[in-house]
């Protein structure tokens, strides 16, 4: 009977465990939506090199650096170390920073630091007037404020719909409209966990795409 029941366990336990993650993953299988038709206005704003910086079709992590990068210098570097250097080669994913017309050769500098330990090219710098910068920021509708240099320590989570992702706060979370950048902690344990959610989903949709094409 003993051993009936030792082998009862042993079979059952994996099963168990099985269906319990394989769950879970189909839980998580998405990023909440938070806000749709964000960043309705980034087309408005000047980029370093003349290009056009768009939010459509691409999956984009957006802060807002203001004014003075040596107060923001430290949230760039931690960005690029635990989520660009990391995603950076997957299609159609950029950083997009925001920043007032004045603090475009403090931007420079902050992209050649960049450019010594990293390939720079979807790090994205767009500059405009304190005006659009605040109503960008509004488009959002997150329950933060942009402080005296129209900075943010948050970034932000924008999909290929220019819709704000992150954690709704359901199953006993907490919600998270965007991710402290001053916090190495929250970068590489929250942060890169919804990263690699929203990358999931659209090569899962990419896949079901090729192979809806090839039939």
């Amino acid at each position: 009977m003993k051993k009936f029941l030792v082998l009862s366990v042993l079979f059952l336990l994996p099963l168990v465990a099985y269906l319990f993650f394989a769950s879970g993953v189909h839980n998580f299988a998405k990023l909440p939506v938070l806000n749709k038709d964000v960043g309705i206005n980034i087309t408005a704003f000047q980029s370093l090199t003349g290009a056009e910086v768009v939010l459509d079709d691409k999956i984009t992590v957006l802060g807002f650096l203001g004014d003075d990068l040596e107060l923001k210098k430290g949230n760039a570097f931690n960005l690029n170390q635990k989520i660009y250097k990391k995603n950076h080669t997957f299609h159609d994913f950029q950083m997009v920073m925001v920043l007032p017309f004045g603090a475009e050769k403090a931007a420079k500098q902050i992209l050649a630091e960049l450019a010594v330990i990293t390939d720079i090219s979807e790090w994205k710098f767009v500059f405009g007037t304190p005006e659009k910068i605040q109503k960008l920021f509004a488009s959002l509708e997150v329950p933060y404020k942009l402080d005296a240099h129209y900075a943010s320590p948050y970034v932000f989570i924008i999909d290929k719909n220019k819709n704000l992702r992150g954690r709704d706060g359901t199953k006993e979370e907490q919600k998270y409209f965007g991710y402290d950048a001053s916090s190495v902690a929250e970068l590489n344990n929250i942060m890169t966990d919804d990263i690699k959610v929203i990358l999931a989903e659209y090569r899962l949709a990419l896949k079901k795409y090729k192979a809806n094409r090839k039939n």
